[in-house]
């Protein structure tokens, strides 16, 4: 078999795409990856799927990383949780995170329930940051189980906040990290926008094994991300990552409660 092994989450310019590989490389030497399954193909991410969970549910699957909402629904049992990232970003702590709301600064948004009535939109219907942070966020204020105007879909928080800049849109909720490397890596993209807050916490996108992984090759994958070495460190601070943590099952739960809390609020559905 010919493993495959992809982290695709958050490739949001050539320099992290870069630092992806990197950290990919330096994990799967540490773990002594190739001697224990031998050969293993990066896939890039112009190869992968649209619809990520179908890479991530493949059979050759070796190592990925996903979001948690995906997994909790769709991936649990099908994956294994390796470790999760701690990020030096705010809305951020430990390797827990939150969703930024973003709106344009000339929108008269100042606060979530200033957003009424407007557009928001979301990257994925399956997302926990885009959509479903948002949607627990909103539900306390929302009537008749309805709060905005209308809600777009964008395929990419990117993408949504270049709707919020030009006015499609009026407020999105954007994954931290993603929103700290576009700050970092490209200033534009949010220029003109305001940080209304964070969503509430939940644990961040976690590394997965797919289900086929020997046991001891998991094991081998979360001891080098525990205690990384050198070259797997120098990758990790490249891209802000100050640690692994090891997250389970009822860790991941957090976000169905997030879930439940909205629909138990009479809003099940982001709107």
């Amino acid at each position: 078999m010919t493993w495959k092994a992809a982290l695709p989450m958050y490739n949001v310019s050539a320099r992290l795409r870069a630092g992806y590989g990197a950290l990919l490389e330096a994990l799967l030497d540490q773990a002594g990856a190739t001697e224990a399954c031998g050969v293993i193909e990066r896939v890039h991410d112009a190869d992968l799927p649209a619809a990520l969970p179908e890479f991530w549910l493949r059979p050759d699957l070796l190592l990925s990383q996903t979001c948690g909402y995906p997994w909790l629904h769709a991936l649990r049992g099908h994956a294994t949780l390796v470790a999760t990232p701690c990020f030096d970003v705010p809305g951020c702590d430990g390797s827990d995170y939150s969703s930024v709301l973003v709106a344009r600064g000339d929108s008269g948004i100042r606060t979530l329930d200033d957003a009424r009535g407007r557009v928001a939109v979301a990257n994925e219907r399956h997302s926990n940051s885009g959509m479903n942070a948002l949607r627990h966020a909103v539900a306390p204020l929302a009537r008749n189980g309805t709060f905005f105007g209308a809600v777009k879909w964008s395929g990419s928080h990117a993408a949504s906040l270049r709707m919020v800049r030009r006015g499609a849109a009026d407020l999105a909720a954007i994954d931290c990290v993603t929103y700290a490397y576009l700050q970092q890596e490209k200033a534009a993209s949010v220029e003109g926008l305001v940080a209304l807050g964070f969503t509430a916490p939940s644990p961040g996108l976690p590394i997965i094994a797919g289900s086929a992984v020997p046991d001891v090759v998991v094991r081998r994958l979360r001891n080098a991300l525990l205690e990384p070495d050198a070259p797997l460190r120098k990758a990790m601070a490249a891209l802000r990552i100050v640690r692994f943590a090891r997250r389970d099952e009822r860790d991941y739960a957090r976000i169905g409660y997030l879930e439940e809390e909205a629909v138990s609020l009479g809003y099940p559905e982001l709107n």
